[in-house]
């Protein structure tokens, strides 16, 4: 179908998990296409289609349904309610325009929720609250309604209101047009408002025209003048109100029964924005100018990778949002991040995990690229011409890590594979090699999220999986000054080995190892410096202590013995080496441990449990600030040892509402009481 950008909706589904998000996807796409509706229980629906989604029930990834309805041609992006795949909601709020904020009706206002609405403020992005599940017993809307606009704040506005019998829910009433809605047990139908309702809809209603009122002074001068506005008066003026988050429309449905879905599409379409309204994207070019880029037709192209897959069958997969110009197949397109031109030889329009191919993409939609080398999440796509880049948004930092290795040791090299490709989807989730534990960390946002991946590689690899504690990278430091001879002389027949150093070690003031010589004389040869500051850094490598690598050290050499003959470099550096380990017990050593800054931000409510629990985990505190939303944020040094297991203590304490972001800070020194217990659990090693 044929399209122009006006003419295009872009829409996210957010809302706690278990809302309803993906039904309510999916009671949409049916009544569009008119092919049957799929359901979670049965595993059948377009968005969850991933082995692991199936087997959970719910969704682990953004899911894109692309649907033409009328003229118009609609982009559905069904999006996890799990925390653990935040990374999916925060790149795709880069591009997308407006939401629909799914709300259980029998739970209420839940911790999701809260979290997905302030992002989408954040973010300025119009939004529809939809009520689902009002089909449930006991549902008192007018107290939820109360509660979105104490919660959420006070732009809540009902488009509807709820009809039916005693408690079961079958209908509402359109506010805005003043006719209802029934469903009749198959289908919804019109029908009369009953007289009892009357009195509270026209107050709606009135509540309405004043909102719209509000947007023009033409208009408000008529409201008050006691005139009528007529609905295309109050449906242009609602349109404003909505894109320039004036007011947050309340629908009412059930995703079960398809109850509200058509009145939710139609109001969809009038009321939230194409993508060519709002303000223009902001990029930037070659030299790092800011340049804005308006999503329009007869611009130069441009696009964004919000979202890459990967298949072991079907390859990199990358979901782009085309924000200016047009894409056809076989143009040429340049990533400013690897700084490569390809060639376009498919675009394809989504359906889930179904692929249409397509012959061109233009301004404001939504589309999937394949075949595509070095194009991943964040890079920007453009002309050659007039290249630019998007700015990349803040992703969480990785703040839970597991040791990992394959259970049958010839599946190591393929499981290193696998996680690399599985790391092109997902900007949250880290893969490395410690070098010094030799261990091989994943790194994620929390336990759950690292099952995830583990059962991904499971069932696309084959490949099982073990999981450890991850060791600290502890070090070693002195803390006073000693000095000692190091004496290397050998001699086997032949040319041997001698040298002898003098060496004094210090604290060096800082965390890197110096190395400095005070010889006068000629004690020790200036061409042997070299070979000593070498040995006394590879000294370093491994403490006497614990085995960690030492820091922090300053080593002087200051005297010393060579032999004419015998006396080599390696011999001086063999010396270099004895002379460290026989002062490095005089010297006091002591362990220093990896300090992590964290940022945490939780609800108000929480402030003094976070507290004594960052206490009680030998954190120092460097400050607290109000973020807004009743958020507190604090900030913090605590030792990585403490905050091993955080992420999920954190979701335990906070009910799912709080979060931290951590980085390295510093080493600092162990107490002595830990001191020892570290050194117990080392030496066997």
């Amino acid at each position: 179908m044929a399209y122009t950008t006006d003419k295009i909706r872009n829409i996210i589904f957010l809302g706690h998990q278990s809302t309803g998000k993906t039904s309510l996807v999916e009671s949409l796409a049916s009544v569009v296409t008119g092919k049957p509706k799929g359901e979670i229980e049965r595993k059948n629906t377009i968005s969850d289609n991933s082995p692991e989604e199936k087997s959970r029930l719910s969704s682990c990834s953004l899911s894109v349904v692309s649907v033409d309805y009328k003229d118009y041609h609609l982009n559905f992006l069904d999006a996890p309610g799990n925390d653990d795949f935040v990374h999916d909601i925060i790149g795709v709020l880069e591009v997308v325009k407006a939401a629909v904020l799914v709300i259980d009706a029998t739970k209420k206002i839940e911790v999701g929720t809260i979290k997905h609405f302030n992002m989408l403020k954040k973010h300025g992005i119009p939004t529809f609250i939809f009520i689902n599940k009002m089909d449930k017993e006991k549902i008192d809307f007018e107290a939820l309604l109360e509660e979105i606009n104490r919660v959420l704040g006070k732009k809540a506005v009902s488009f509807v209101y709820p009809i039916g019998r005693s408690e079961a829910f079958d209908g509402f009433i359109d506010v805005i047009s003043l006719k209802a809605r029934k469903y009749n047990g198959t289908t919804c139908v019109d029908d009369e408002i009953y007289p009892d309702k009357k009195p509270i809809v026209l107050e709606l209603h009135n509540t309405l025209a004043e909102q719209v009122a509000l947007t023009d002074d033409t208009l408000l001068d008529k409201f008050f003048g006691g005139e009528t506005l007529s609905h295309e008066e109050i449906s242009k003026g609602l349109h404003t109100a909505v894109i320039n988050g004036e007011i947050t429309p309340v629908l009412v449905g059930s995703a079960k029964k398809d109850i509200g879905v058509e009145t939710l599409l139609r109001m969809m379409i009038e009321y939230l924005p194409d993508p060519s309204e709002l303000k223009p994207y902001e990029a930037f070019d070659p030299s790092g100018k800011v340049v804005e880029v308006v999503t329009k037709m007869d611009q130069p192209f441009s696009a964004y990778v919000f979202k890459t897959t990967f298949d072991q069958y079907k390859g990199v997969t990358n979901i782009i949002k085309v924000n200016s110009g047009v894409l056809n197949l076989g143009d040429e397109v340049f990533c400013v991040n690897s700084n490569d031109s390809f060639r376009v030889t498919q675009i394809s329009s989504l359906f889930g995990a179904t692929l249409t191919p397509v012959d061109k993409a233009i301004a404001g939609d939504i589309v999937a690229l394949t075949k595509l080398e070095n194009v991943f999440t964040t890079y920007s796509l453009s002309t050659k011409a007039n290249p630019i880049k998007f700015p990349i948004p803040k992703y969480p930092t990785i703040v839970y890590y597991r040791a990992v290795a394959a259970k049958n040791a010839k599946d190591e090299e393929k499981l290193g594979q696998a996680l690399s490709k599985y790391s092109l989807e997902d900007p949250c989730f880290e893969m490395k090699r410690n070098q010094e534990t030799k261990q091989l960390l994943l790194g994620g946002l929390s336990d759950s999220h690292l099952s995830y991946v583990l059962e991904r590689i499971k069932n696309s690899y084959g490949i099982e999986v073990e999981t450890f504690a991850p060791k600290i990278n502890y070090r070693e430091t002195i803390k006073t000054t000693a000095e000692a001879e190091g004496r290397y002389v050998k001699q086997s027949g032949g040319s041997g080995f001698y040298g002898v150093v003098v060496m004094r070690f210090s604290p060096s003031g800082t965390e890197d190892n110096v190395f400095t010589e005070e010889v006068f004389g000629g004690a020790v040869p200036r061409n042997y410096y070299p070979a000593v500051e070498k040995g006394f850094l590879e000294a370093t490598q491994k403490g006497l202590l614990a085995g960690f690598p030492v820091i922090g050290v300053k080593g002087t050499l200051f005297d010393g013995k060579y032999h004419s003959v015998d006396s080599n470099e390696q011999a001086f550096k063999m010396a270099g080496i004895l002379a460290f380990k026989e002062a490095y017990n005089k010297c006091k050593p002591t362990l220093l441990e990896p300090i992590m800054q964290i940022t945490v931000q939780v609800s108000n409510e929480y402030t003094g449990s976070i507290m004594k629990d960052l206490n009680q985990r030998r954190a120092r505190i460097l400050n607290m600030d109000e973020k807004g939303f009743g958020q507190q944020e604090i900030v913090a040094l605590v030792p990585e040892s403490e905050i091993m297991d955080y992420a999920i203590k954190l979701r335990v304490m906070t009910q799912g509402s709080g979060f931290f972001n951590r980085k390295f800070d510093s080493y600092q020194e162990v107490p002595s009481y830990v001191v020892e217990q570290i050194v117990r659990d080392a030496k066997p090693e």
